[in-house]
């Protein structure tokens, strides 16, 4: 399992992995109202570190006791099996075109409790066709009987659709941006772009903050 990446589980005693678990929990009281159980994670361009937030943040609701679904729906440039080392003959393309995958996901296990990896499978040609489908409703709705959250890891919201067409069939999308990378006007662009379709945005997760001395004081004990 390559891991190099996730800060839960390589120092979790550090302020970035108690981030994390800041990051879940605000999570959990964002949905007191309205759940959130399907949660799309995405940022306005790439290279922003998505997928990693997207990881860790699944690593920190496994490790809360909750079952936990990655779901890889970047059709285009996947990116969570190479972050877990694995392999990617099937996945969440394998339940769009297998009857029996959807009563039996073909789920990879990381050697986490609770957690499931959902790798993106073979790629298909038309990825926002295939995202806007019906069939991804189906898809939706049976691995959210499998977990309590299910994270659906999907490309750039400015590059392509994908991001909109399925935050429209979750319960919520969560906008990932990088300290001095992340340009303002991508992200309210972004924002914008989500707003006008009517994506519930539950929040930004802002990555790559300089460390407070202070904080950083007290993890160090």
């Amino acid at each position: 399992m390559a891991t190099a990446n996730l800060i839960t589980l390589t120092n979790p005693r550090s302020p970035a992995a108690e981030a994390y678990r800041a990051l879940r929990t605000n999570l959990m009281f964002s949905s007191v109202d309205r759940p959130i159980n399907a949660l799309v994670i995405t940022s306005p361009v790439s290279g922003e570190g998505k997928s990693t937030v997207l990881a860790n943040l699944a690593v920190t609701l496994a490790q809360g006791g909750h079952e936990t679904i990655i779901a890889d729906c970047d059709l285009r440039k996947p990116s969570q099996h190479e972050l877990w080392g694995l392999k990617n003959e099937r996945g969440l393309t394998t339940m769009l075109i297998e009857n029996s995958a959807l009563d039996q996901p073909p789920f990879q296990e990381v050697g986490i409790d609770h957690l499931h990896v959902l790798t993106s499978g073979p790629l298909p040609p038309n990825p926002a066709d295939v995202i806007g489908s019906r069939r991804m409703d189906e898809v939706i709705a049976a691995l959210k009987k499998h977990a309590a959250y299910v994270l659906f890891d999907v490309p750039p919201a400015l590059a392509v659709t994908d991001a909109a067409l399925l935050g429209l069939k979750t319960d919520g999308l969560l906008l990932v941006l990088r300290a001095g990378s992340s340009r303002r006007d991508h992200a309210a662009r972004a924002k914008e772009e989500l707003a006008r379709v009517k994506v519930p945005v539950i929040g930004t997760a802002l990555i790559n903050v300089p460390r407070d001395s202070v904080v950083s004081d007290y993890y160090a004990r």
